[in-house]
């Protein structure tokens, strides 16, 4: 599979799954009720099965999250990985009556222009092409990047 692939999947998968989390904690919510700090509040919030599906969601993002950080830079994955700010403020609308002001689709298209500006910049690291007319250094590979003590430790 090319990295491109790879990354188009994994991305897509996590900001699937981010935005299901969210979805099923709002249903959560919904079904247990006004937030009180009480026991029949906190057991009502752990019988709803929307409660579960939102932690099996966190557990699947977490494994495909840490997959991507394997492969990918950690500026622009971690920039790609909150799309779903983006996509659940789109699925609350059909899915919870909720409206969107031109502000909130403003900052939505803000975002994604952020996320398209963080990929292209580094797929033209990657190509050993930079935004500055001499260029930028060549990418850093796994096999070229400098060993910091924090990655030393975690092997």
């Amino acid at each position: 599979m090319s990295r491109t692939c790879f990354y188009a999947v994994g991305f897509t998968a996590l900001a699937i799954l981010d935005t299901a989390t969210q979805v099923s904690f709002k249903f959560a919510s919904l079904q247990a009720g006004p937030v009180e700090f009480a026991s029949h509040w906190i057991g009502a919030a752990a019988r709803s099965s929307w409660t579960y599906v939102a932690i099996a969601g966190y557990l699947a993002a977490f494994v495909i999250w840490m997959t991507l950080l394997e492969h990918a830079p950690v500026g622009p994955a971690f920039a790609v990985s909150h799309i779903d700010v983006v996509t659940v403020l789109l699925v609350s609308v059909p899915l919870f009556g909720e409206r969107l002001t031109a502000t909130e689709i403003a900052g939505a298209a803000c975002i994604v222009a952020g996320i398209l500006c963080l990929s292209r910049s580094e797929e033209r690291k990657a190509r050993g092409v930079g935004d500055s007319p001499g260029g930028a250094p060549p990418a850093t590979t796994p096999e070229t990047a400098p060993r910091s003590p924090a990655v030393r430790r975690a092997h």
